[in-house]
């Protein structure tokens, strides 16, 4: 059997809200490598084990397979000891640190697959304006604070539902660790109200107030 190798690996850049942590996830267990993978307050570290020639291809693979909206500044890699009878990989509870130097990336625009799933009238998010996923949806607007968690975020005070978080904890999901995942259910709503500030009944917020400055009101 081939001796054991594991890495532990720091990438610093635009890593974080972009879906980096899944990727690391899918990428070394499709490897069949273990070990973990987190955000910190200056970007994600991750350590991963397995032989020689599984790890090397796993550190080149990762930094020329990175998420689209990723942007890697600098990798740095160092031989750490083996941990004997290491199982899995996992995505671990991120770590704060005295340095916050991780960059945030930008909001972005709707990807294909959630546009398709908002105009789907059997879609669950079926003209839900906040939809989104790991590869896009509202990043930069929303974040309070790094490491980058739902926690730190504007969506904190927004438990998912079942729904959301069975898809926030399957790895075979789009949404697969995506902080601002919501719906109509568990998620931010949009309202119409007038000039007093008063809360007005209406299916479609958007739609009714166009109607009333196409009327001049």
């Amino acid at each position: 059997m081939a001796e054991a190798q594991r890495v532990h690996v720091e990438v610093q850049g635009v890593v974080q809200g972009v879906g980096f942590r899944p990727f690391i996830f899918d990428l070394a267990s499709r490897s069949g490598l273990s070990g973990w993978v987190l955000n910190t307050s200056d970007g994600v570290t991750l350590e991963v084990q397995g032989n020689g020639p599984q790890v090397d291809a796993f550190v080149r693979d990762f930094v020329q397979e990175a998420p689209p909206l990723a942007f890697i500044v600098e990798v740095q890699v160092a031989n750490v000891v083996p941990i004997p009878g290491e199982d899995g990989f996992e995505i671990r509870a991120s770590r704060a640190l005295a340095q916050r130097s991780a960059l945030l990336p930008p909001d972005v625009c709707i990807c294909d697959d959630c546009l398709r799933e908002l105009l789907d009238p059997s879609d669950r998010r079926h003209r839900y304006p906040f939809i989104n996923c790991t590869n896009c949806g509202p990043r930069y607007t929303i974040i309070h604070d790094v490491p980058y968690d739902r926690d730190k975020t504007s969506m904190a005070s927004f438990a998912m539902c079942e729904a959301c978080r069975r898809e926030y904890e399957d790895p075979r999901d789009r949404r697969f660790h995506a902080q601002p995942n919501a719906c109509f259910a568990c998620g931010p709503r949009m309202w119409l109200a007038d000039a007093a500030g008063r809360s007005l009944v209406s299916e479609d917020p958007i739609r009714q107030a166009a109607a009333w400055l196409r009327n001049g009101k």
